[in-house]
């Protein structure tokens, strides 16, 4: 987890231009450098590092002699990068994960290479010997990037929006700050004065086809065919395979835990590959609740079950909304459900890294998406129509779950892994037949569930759990966090500024005071810049007025808790 920023034409002074840099430093708290392009004195890249894989060789751009032309910034982590490097014989410089961009780049050219990248990534890939520069992202956008284009071809790039929305160019007294779509590289003409043009878009992998690298991977042989056992097996392997790749660090690792199913089959995972892979240092856990919290008693019984070193995080209502503002400019975003659930996220990562040494987290993000976790899956009208929701949620976790995980954590110099968005075990879960995926007898995430029932993991009660948003799933049952926002709330925003709405905020227009509270401090961190939500994240086939799952009538509420 790294932070990337680059410019290409820049008008404007580059030392005054580089300060925007700066605003993203807390992804990379160990190291920083800024470097100019030789023979364009307006292109410029500027890189915060996170040290996890190679401490000596580590620093970007990533530069080799074999390639003097090429000039690399990528974050994340390419873990098929050895198997690639051994496949094709290439000659490494570095142990840097990234430097086999530059070899396959070389190799195959720019679409073979990003095919080829098994692991999550948003690069800028510099080509001077032929005048291109290269901008790509992962299939689900789990590393983040944003990027300005203006017409007359200055390019600004950046990991998270405010690195560039400061920036200044003649021609634009407003740029145009936009994200970078998940699944697609961009190929643009760098011209002798340093400013590009954009020759194409390409969207490279869907998340129902086997990636390309598949074949060349060492995982086991699956078994063909649609049987449940078979389907479980292949699902088991694929797994087990998507943690294991993801212990591929020099740092120590722990894990978020909620108690909730998937990020319980992470942890109980991820510590028996630990024990394999003979870790030396005990595996830490980390949750987070108020008093009463069902998340908490439930991640104790698995922390307990699996003999994790746990650490119990416990806040109020007080804290929760003072990190608000906080919590608001490190996600750049006003979406009402990612603002609730972030701020538990946001405070268990300022404890990580205050109290710890546990730098990369791994997490169960992606799985509601992938195996329709969510409880208004129970109401799908078929199959089929489940099967397009999980598929439409998934192209939009850079909106939400993955923006989510990705900002709360790297705004405490943490990498966050998550090994339910593994290109393999995803696609493999979307290949499956739609009504082998949907809720079964009352429960969602059967399949999955079912999956894992006889391997002793968990204990029984964590893994047929019902659903609990994180959000809610933090504070007790008697009183949930979306009502104590709500209630705070009420007093912030008066009914006569509510009325206003409308007018204020056409685009994406509040419904509630919550969410025109949410917005009004999204407007004052970055004025204008609402059209980087295009839609509230809402359930579907029901008619709710409210994200939390709390308030749909499936919920199933354990009283005592």
């Amino acid at each position: 987890m790294c932070g990337i920023w680059a410019l290409f034409g820049s008008d404007d002074c580059l030392s005054v231009q580089c300060l925007s840099a700066m605003k993203i430093a807390h992804r990379g708290p160990d190291a920083f450098r800024f470097e100019n392009v030789n023979g364009y004195t307006n292109c410029c890249f500027g890189f915060h590092r996170l040290a996890v894989v190679d401490p000596l060789f580590g620093m970007q751009p990533i530069r080799v002699k074999k390639y003097p032309y090429l000039w690399l910034c990528y974050n994340g982590e390419i873990y098929n990068h050895k198997a690639m490097q051994q496949r094709f014989e290439f000659e490494y410089q570095t142990k840097v994960d990234g430097e086999i961009i530059l070899h396959l780049y070389d190799k195959g050219g720019i679409e073979q290479t990003i095919c080829m990248l098994d692991g999550v990534f948003a690069f800028i890939l510099l080509d001077t010997a032929n005048k291109k520069v290269f901008l790509g992202r992962d299939t689900y956008g789990v590393r983040p990037l944003f990027k300005a284009l203006t017409e007359d071809g200055f390019l600004a790039v950046c990991s998270e929006a405010k690195g560039l929305v400061s920036l200044k160019h003649s021609t634009t007294p407003f740029l145009k700050v936009e994200p970078f779509l998940p699944g697609h590289y961009e190929v643009l003409d760098l011209k002798p004065n340093g400013k590009v043009a954009s020759v194409e878009m390409v969207k490279y992998h869907h998340c129902r086809d086997e990636p390309l690298h598949a074949l060349y991977d060492s995982v086991e042989k699956l078994f063909p065919g649609f049987e449940i056992e078979t389907v479980k097996n292949n699902l088991r392997i694929l797994f087990d395979n998507a943690v294991k790749k993801r212990l591929m660090t020099d740092r120590r690792i722990g894990c978020l835990l909620s108690g909730g199913l998937d990020s319980s089959l992470v942890a109980a995972t991820l510590l028996k590959q630990l024990k394999e892979a003979q870790v030396q240092y005990p595996f830490q856990t980390f949750a987070i609740g108020m008093e009463d919290s069902p998340d908490l008693l439930a991640a104790r019984k698995v922390a307990n079950h699996i003999g994790s070193e746990h650490h119990e995080v416990l806040f109020n209502s007080e804290e929760g909304i003072q990190a608000l503002d906080e919590v608001i400019f490190s996600l750049e975003t006003y979406d009402i459900t990612t603002v609730r659930a972030s701020v538990g996220m946001y405070l268990i990562s300022k404890y990580i890294r205050k109290n710890t040494d546990s730098v990369v987290i791994f997490s169960g993000e992606g799985s509601d998406e992938l195996t329709q976790g969510y409880i208004y899956f129970h109401k799908a009208p078929s199959p089929e129509k489940a099967e397009e929701e999980s598929e439409r949620l998934l192209k939009e976790l850079y909106l939400f779950d993955v923006l989510r995980a990705d900002r709360t954590t790297a705004a405490h110099g943490l990498e966050l892994r998550v090994p339910f968005l593994d290109h393999r075990f995803s696609s493999y879960y979307l290949s499956l037949p739609p009504e082998l995926r949907i809720p079964k007898n009352g429960v969602e995430k059967h399949l999955l569930r079912e999956t894992f029932e006889d391997s002793n993991l968990l204990p029984k009660e964590i893994l047929w759990r019902p659903k609990e948003a994180f959000s809610d799933g933090i504070t007790s049952v008697k009183n949930s966090w979306f009502k104590i926002l709500q209630e705070y709330v009420e007093h912030q925003v008066d009914d006569a500024v509510m009325a206003t709405a409308a007018q204020k905020f056409p685009f994406n227009t509040p419904k509630t005071k919550e969410g025109y509270y949410y917005r009004q401090i999204f407007e004052r961190h970055y004025p204008g810049r609402a059209d980087w939500l295009t839609h509230y994240w809402m359930p579907k086939w029901i008619n709710a007025t409210d994200p939390s799952a709390r308030t749909l009538t499936h919920y199933k509420s354990d009283t005592k808790a």
